[in-house]
């Protein structure tokens, strides 16, 4: 199933310090899909390392449904998602798109379903549920590796 433009360009655009015009031109960009499934567009290419198998990665997150609407935020935790990338710590999809991404870069991940929940997601009160195996859509703004970044 193919996914369409989800409208959290504002939420996503404040939070970055991209132009809203800037943000949509950049979804102009092809599509890049992997062996496995998972698509990706590079809203910012970052300029700093990749993340090893194994490192812990400091990232902010935002999981929308296909709809476009908001399961999860750690934006509005008000602190970043911190774990392991490729040690199954986050679903599958997510730590594959995070392990080619660099530090300072923004990505939104179309994630199958298979990549996705495989038992589905009960999501805090007046959040979206995330069906099983349904595709999910991520906003992520890989920040820091510990240990590789020399200015952290």
């Amino acid at each position: 199933a193919a996914f369409r433009l989800l409208d959290s360009c504002s939420i996503s655009c404040k939070i970055h310090g991209i132009r809203p015009q800037v943000f949509l031109l950049r979804f102009q960009l092809p599509m890049v899909t992997t062996e496995s499934g998972l698509q990706y567009k590079d809203i910012k290419v970052g300029q700093g390392p990749s993340p090893p198998i194994g490192f812990q990665v400091a990232a902010n997150c935002i999981a929308m449904v296909p709809n476009g609407q908001i399961f999860d935020s750690s934006l509005e935790k008000g602190q970043p998602y911190i774990f392991r990338v490729g040690a199954g710590q986050v679903i599958k999809g997510l730590d594959e798109g995070i392990l080619s991404m660099k530090v300072g870069g923004l990505r939104r991940l179309y994630i199958p379903g298979q990549l996705a929940f495989p038992k589905g997601l009960t999501s805090a009160p007046g959040r979206p549920r995330v069906a099983p195996s349904s595709p999910v859509v991520f906003d992520v703004n890989l920040l820091f590796v510990p240990g590789l970044d020399d200015d952290e």
